[in-house]
């Protein structure tokens, strides 16, 4: 039985997001989930928000489970067994990311592969930080995202107020 684990923030979870997630959960037995606790940019949502999110919005997939981690993901992957880390490409420039932290993740865990799986065309552009944006603005998201999603996006920024509070600033490690 072959496990992966598929990491990030998800905040918020997208329709890119589980394009990936159900494309992983076709390839491997068992695919886990990994909602980090502590990325290195301005969260709009608490760990606990991005959690039930993630799994409302995975609950279709009978083998993927959702958890929190807040280790290095090749610990996180080493605690469930799992020997694949999913990533999800969309455009060139996640390439050279991805490859870095590929080649990051094979020298601390010899023994854990990453597998890169590219966007679906309709998701190309997608991220959390273009779904956030345009629900700033006041734009139409419901196709980016699951409603459950673009109605918290919803209920966030009303209670932020029209700015946003200046809290959705991000800070990317690729910066």
């Amino acid at each position: 039985m072959t496990t992966a684990v598929y990491p990030a923030a998800f905040d918020p979870i997208t329709n890119g997001h589980i394009d990936i997630a159900s494309r992983a959960a076709n390839i491997f037995d068992q695919v886990v989930v990994g909602v980090y606790d502590r990325p290195s940019k301005t969260l709009l949502f608490s760990t606990d928000e991005r959690l039930e999110m993630v799994r409302q919005a995975l609950a279709h997939l009978p083998n993927v489970t959702v958890e929190r981690y807040d280790d290095l993901t090749v610990l996180f992957a080493r605690q469930h067994g799992a020997k694949v880390i999913v990533r999800g490409l969309r455009v060139l420039s996640d390439f050279e990311w991805e490859l870095q932290l590929a080649l990051t993740n094979r020298k601390m865990a010899p023994d854990v592969d990453t597998v890169c799986l590219m966007a679906s065309q309709e998701y190309s552009f997608l991220s959390s930080s273009v779904v956030k944006e345009i629900a700033l603005l006041g734009g139409n998201v419901d196709e980016m995202a699951p409603p459950h999603v673009v109605a918290a996006l919803r209920s966030k920024f009303a209670a932020l107020g029209d700015d946003g509070g200046g809290r959705v600033r991000l800070i990317s490690v690729r910066d």
